[in-house]
């Protein structure tokens, strides 16, 4: 797996933050990342981006982005809006493969969910992957509404015929209510795929160096981490 492409199920479910983990995670296992955010939208010029946040918490990756946008729309509004050129999905894997050439693993970060469209054409994430032939990492919420968003994003990718590398929850709250646990066991019977990982609520917040330490914790093998799944079912069952 030398591109991984990482999605949301919807905006605010710590995709950033998850991408930030796996490449904390893969840094610590010795590996040379790159973190490529396919359009950034929502940030000025001068500010930090998602992938400026990315390493910050992670360490010495690489960082790019193909396009940026000022306001906080889907990149195709938020393209049209602005004036600008829109990215397409091919740019989105010519980037990619040529971090890959130059790193062992590219971590590809989308904007939103699958399906958000990248220029006037209805080009997306999902296509951008299919060029890259990469695995795909749906991040998820945790509670109520989740089951119906993951299993539609893995029916999308199921339909397209693309990898499906598994699930990770973004944010695991500190006193999960019902609904969370009962979707620990639930998200992998409707998505189809395998949960590799779970982050506690206000990861992002730690300082850099206590989030490197933690993150190869909050991830399975599969992500260079050592979380166990059917432990944590466990541990949060009733």
């Amino acid at each position: 797996m030398s591109v991984l492409v990482i999605t949301g199920t919807g905006t605010e479910v710590g995709k950033t933050v998850a991408t930030a983990a796996i490449a904390a995670a893969a840094v610590a296992a010795g590996r040379s990342v790159a973190v490529l955010k396919a359009a950034q939208t929502g940030v000025r010029p001068d500010e930090p981006g998602d992938a400026q946040e990315v390493a910050r918490l992670a360490g010495p990756v690489t960082t790019a982005e193909v396009a940026r946008y000022p306001e906080p729309l889907a990149p195709a509004t938020a393209a049209r809006r602005a004036g600008l050129p829109p990215v397409h999905p091919g740019e989105v894997a010519e980037a990619a493969a040529k971090l890959a050439a130059e790193h062992d693993l590219v971590l590809v970060e989308g904007a939103g969910g699958l399906l958000v469209r990248f220029d006037e054409e209805g080009g997306t994430l999902a296509d951008a992957a299919a060029l890259l032939r990469a695995p795909v990492l749906v991040v998820a919420s945790a509670g109520l509404g989740t089951l119906n968003t993951t299993e539609l994003t893995a029916r999308e990718l199921r339909a397209r015929q693309l990898d499906f590398l598994g699930v990770v929850i973004g944010s695991w709250p500190d006193s999960p209510d019902l609904a969370s646990r009962c979707n620990v066991a639930d998200l992998p019977e409707v998505s189809g795929a395998p949960l590799l990982g779970a982050l506690p609520v206000g990861a992002g917040s730690l300082v850099p160096a206590d989030f490197r330490a933690a993150a190869p914790g909050w991830l399975a093998p599969r992500l260079d981490g050592v979380w166990d799944a059917q432990v944590f079912r466990e541990r949060t069952a009733d």
